[in-house]
């Protein structure tokens, strides 16, 4: 697998729309495919194949996917993982709806969700990883 210059890094990563995201979660979830096979995986009523390689293309446009051509066929695969793309996401959270601050999150997790105590133990756990 080669690894062009579109990579995204933390410092030019883009949130994506909620239709990207979801592609992206197969792309993910399976590895390298063509959008036909993304398809397949897909529950019904299933996406035209033109919406699902729209976007594809926006995706590698965007520097999530990168391709392989064999013949007339591409085969699509991550450069940007799953846990990159997470980090960025929570971060964006904790800095537009709770001020920058991991505590603010975490109190209002416990408020909402109405977390337990071990609950808590393992967001500590993770927090000093």
């Amino acid at each position: 697998m080669f690894v062009t210059s579109k990579r995204c890094t933390m410092s030019n990563i883009q949130r994506l729309t909620k239709a990207e995201e979801e592609v992206m979660h197969y792309f993910w979830t399976y590895g390298p495919s063509t959008v036909s096979s993304i398809i397949e995986q897909m529950e019904e009523p299933k996406p035209p194949h033109s919406t699902v390689s729209s976007i594809t293309r926006i995706l590698e446009t965007k520097g999530f996917l990168d391709h392989n051509t064999y013949g007339r066929t591409h085969e699509y695969f991550p450069i940007v993982e799953k846990s990159q793309y997470s980090k960025f996401s929570i971060r964006k959270l904790v800095s537009e709806y709770f001020e920058g601050s991991v505590n603010d999150l975490v109190s209002f997790l416990v408020k909402e969700e109405d977390l337990s105590l071990s609950d808590l133990e393992e967001i500590k756990k993770q927090l000093k990883k």
